[in-house]
């Protein structure tokens, strides 16, 4: 099967394989009936990927093993995390036409969409480093169910923090975890009880009346849906009580490229934003063959 095929992303060790796989099965289905019926099965053709639009490209370093297991030639122009500018060549391809017309679509959604989180995670750092050099743009788990890992990768290529990857990376207390358990100070009890030390733990505020309940048993807390007004109220509490310097303040909900930079203007550590993969518009890429 040529090389192994656990690939390494800079925030996780995936079977690559085993999803691409299950994507292009979902996409062929018993196979390309159209290309099948037009196209010669020993036919060899060229072909190249050019961008339509302004943005950073990212997902070169997952489609080149996906070329690569179906034995098709490229080279790449651009590298995960340059610039792009229209007409821009990304990558040339040259191989069986039949496989090219199978992998067309999938490629370039995965590009598409990786590019495009990488693009606006990229616009929105830059913005927020207008007022706040400091402070970090994380993502969410708000990403496309199997392919999580690709929105996140995306993320880091745009700059951004990944945040959680999945459920073991961190406790974090939420809503619901309190719902169930009876109350804020129990949670966090048997978050300290029960886990390992190696695990940080974070717990999910919704009103500042409640951040010295537990600020000295945890090691970051998330500021859900409050607003610029009651976030400054809710760190100046902490600074008063000597408690700031000890922690990790991140906020997230209900923030956006639109007002961010307001967010930015605090003295929060990270802000996380589920927007950024489940609201970024895909960036415009195609495939085109080359005529000899």
């Amino acid at each position: 099967m040529g090389r192994e095929y656990k690939y390494l992303l800079s925030i996780k060790v995936v079977n690559l394989k085993e999803i691409i796989s299950r994507i292009i099965e979902e996409d062929v289905g018993f196979g390309d009936i159209t290309t099948n019926a037009l196209v010669g099965k020993n036919k060899i053709t060229k072909a190249r990927i050019i961008s339509r639009e302004n943005g950073l490209i990212a997902g070169v370093e997952v489609i080149k093993e996906i070329f690569f297991e179906y034995g098709i030639k490229i080279l790449t122009l651009k590298d995960d995390g340059e610039k792009i500018a229209i007409n821009d060549i990304i990558i040339e391809i040259e191989g069986n036409a039949r496989k090219i017309l199978k992998l067309e679509r999938i490629i370039l959604n995965i590009l598409m969409r990786m590019s495009a989180i990488a693009t606006t995670t990229n616009k929105i750092i830059k913005e927020v480093r207008k007022v706040n050099k400091k402070i970090k743009i994380a993502g969410t788990r708000k990403t496309s169910p199997g392919i999580g890992f690709l929105d996140k990768e995306a993320i880091k290529i745009g700059g951004g923090d990944t945040h959680r990857f999945s459920l073991d990376d961190l406790i974090l207390i939420k809503d619901n975890h309190i719902s169930i358990v009876g109350s804020l100070e129990k949670a966090v009890k048997l978050a300290n009880e029960n886990a390992s030390f190696t695990k940080k733990i974070e717990v999910e505020i919704e009103n500042f009346e409640d951040v010295l309940k537990i600020a000295s048993d945890v090691d970051i807390i998330m500021l859900d849906n409050m607003d610029v007004h009651e976030i400054n109220q809710t760190i100046k509490i902490l600074k008063d009580e000597n408690l700031r310097y000890n922690l990790i303040i991140e906020a997230s909900g209900g923030i956006t490229p639109e007002n961010i930079i307001h967010y930015g203007k605090t003295d929060l550590d990270i802000i996380s934003l589920g927007f950024i993969t489940h609201s970024t518009k895909n960036l415009d890429l195609s495939l085109e063959i080359v005529e000899d």
